[in-house]
């Protein structure tokens, strides 16, 4: 592979992933929930036994700081609350409430949506294999927001 196609294959999968996620957060938004693109990054650490913000930071990427800033947010917004951890009293549990879950099945809606494109020009039986074998390159993530 020339530099050139390794520039043009990394632009691509940017590209792609960048219209994903704000497409599927278009769908989630107009399913009537407020809500951005970090959350479903945060949704996926926190389901489905929840996390502490400790966990979420390395998770996204980002400060504990920042992490715990956003766990204000999710919980000021209804979509996650702090519970004690069940095996550190000196720790708080941030799980999903029954809101933060209807904005995951919205977001999971809104992805089969944002996929039914790529369906269309490659058919089902191709993007089954691109799943494959992006799943093989990248097996376990981590999925981290661009900010």
């Amino acid at each position: 592979m020339e530099n050139s196609e390794a520039i043009a294959l990394t632009a691509a999968l940017l590209a792609a992933a960048g219209d994903l996620t704000k497409r599927i957060n278009e769908g989630v938004v107009a399913r009537g929930f407020d809500a951005r693109p970090a959350y479903g990054f945060a949704f996926a650490r926190l389901a489905p036994d929840g996390a502490t913000a400790t966990d979420l930071a390395a998770h996204l990427g980002v400060t504990k700081q920042a992490a715990s800033q956003l766990v204000d947010e999710l919980v000021r917004k209804g979509y996650a609350e702090r519970r004690p951890h069940p095996g550190d009293a000196r720790a708080r549990l941030v799980v999903l409430t029954e809101s933060g879950w209807a904005c995951t099945r919205a977001a999971e809606e809104a992805a089969l949506e944002a996929v039914q494109p790529w369906v269309e020009l490659l058919g089902e039986s191709e993007v089954r294999v691109l799943c494959d074998r992006l799943r093989r390159i990248a097996p376990y993530g981590p999925l981290r927001p661009t900010w």
